[in-house]
């Protein structure tokens, strides 16, 4: 389940995996704000896993604007 708790470990999870400072990765965080690249979408990749239990493609993240698409994108394939 997507919860307030497990999206804010995320976040901060992703700013360690993208060596920003927390607060840099927030909903609102967009990805031309942030240096997103392919490593950036692998990392992205393996902790929606690790976080959600969700595997979610590359090609459907690169579809993805900001931080908020992102948590969009998860929230229909998180399980209950």
């Amino acid at each position: 389940m997507n919860t307030p708790e497990k999206t804010a470990a995320f976040l901060s999870a992703l700013a360690d995996a993208l060596e920003l400072e927390q607060s840099a990765v927030t909903p609102t965080t967009t990805f031309s704000e942030i240096d997103w690249d392919s490593l950036a979408v692998i990392s992205t990749i393996a902790l929606i896993d690790d976080h959600f239990g969700v595997m979610i493609s590359g090609q459907s993240i690169s579809e993805c604007s900001s931080i908020s698409d992102l948590l969009t994108l998860i929230k229909p394939h998180s399980p209950d």
